[in-house]
């Protein structure tokens, strides 16, 4: 599990004051008091590893730029949504996959490895988490690091893919301007015009990365799955996430009910300031670490 040891990238991320110690020592009161702690972790946990998300203001991809994520439904149904969609993914990659975890996703696998975090669900698909070296985990909205057919269901590791679109198109070459948070770039319909998407290999079906695109549910076997996994902790923490998804603000929801502590660590507002016992305006990877 190599990490970068460079200071964080901060390109990506709002502008905010420096732990306040009198909240260091909440988030810590908090953090000691919990036996089973329940994570969810946002965008706004890797945006320090140099991955932009799509709210922060100022920094954002919906704040730099009017473009938006493709739609589940356009995927599926459309030949061009999907060249266009590879073709960008396909110059983004080599960058995106060389991302490496920040000083947030280590404390949070140390953590697990004390015992003192029961669970951790991510709403990323960077596989940061993973490269971390945590296990008691769920990608809540897939991986970008796998692919699998939309046909047959069978699944290949999207370094494999990679090689793939390099055979398929040996001449093909287009200059990136602009990086978005899933790992692909910004390209013109020009460029992509001529840029050879490759079938399933088994079925010859459509592939498609395993995360769950916007307009997409998550599976309600994986739903059923959190919520086991929240009903055995005893607080919850988010940290790096407006909770703008539903997807993932059903589960501090499910938390209010069962009176769970919640405390929120993210630059900004979010669904949660409302009703959370601890609003923390910090970066992740600037105070995550001071807790012991």
């Amino acid at each position: 599990h190599s990490v970068s040891r460079a200071s964080p990238n901060l390109t990506f991320v709002p502008a905010c004051l420096p732990p306040d110690p009198v909240e260091v020592e909440e988030l810590q009161r908090f953090v000691s008091n919990s036996k089973r702690l329940f994570v969810m972790t946002g965008a706004g946990i890797s945006t320090e590893s140099g991955i932009p998300d799509y709210r922060s203001e100022g920094v954002g991809l919906y704040a730099r730029t009017d473009r938006r994520p493709v739609q589940h439904a356009e995927f599926v149904r459309s030949a061009s949504a999907r060249q266009r969609y590879w073709a960008r993914n396909f110059v983004g990659w080599p960058q995106f996959s060389s991302h490496q975890p920040n000083k947030a996703h280590l404390v949070l696998r140390d953590w697990e490895k004390l015992g003192k975090l029961h669970w951790l669900v991510t709403q990323n698909v960077d596989a940061l988490h993973t490269k971390a070296g945590s296990q008691r985990m769920t990608e809540l909205h897939g991986c970008t690091h796998r692919v699998f057919c939309l046909a047959c269901g069978d699944q290949i590791l999207r370094s494999e893919l990679q090689e793939h679109f390099e055979a398929l198109n040996p001449t093909w070459k287009a200059e990136a301007f602009g990086v978005a948070p899933d790992g692909d770039v910004f390209l013109t319909d020009e460029q992509v015009r001529n840029f050879q998407v490759p079938a399933c290999r088994k079925c010859g079906g459509i592939l498609k990365p395993d995360v769950t695109f916007f307009g997409d549910t998550v599976s309600q076997e994986k739903v059923s799955f959190v919520h086991q996994r929240l009903a055995e902790s005893d607080s919850m923490l988010v940290a790096g996430s407006s909770m703008q998804v539903y997807s993932g603000y059903r589960f501090a929801l499910a938390a209010r009910e069962k009176k769970l502590p919640i405390a929120v660590l993210n630059i900004g507002p979010t669904r949660l300031d409302h009703f959370a016992s601890l609003k923390l305006n910090s970066r992740c990877g600037e105070l995550l670490p001071l807790i012991v």
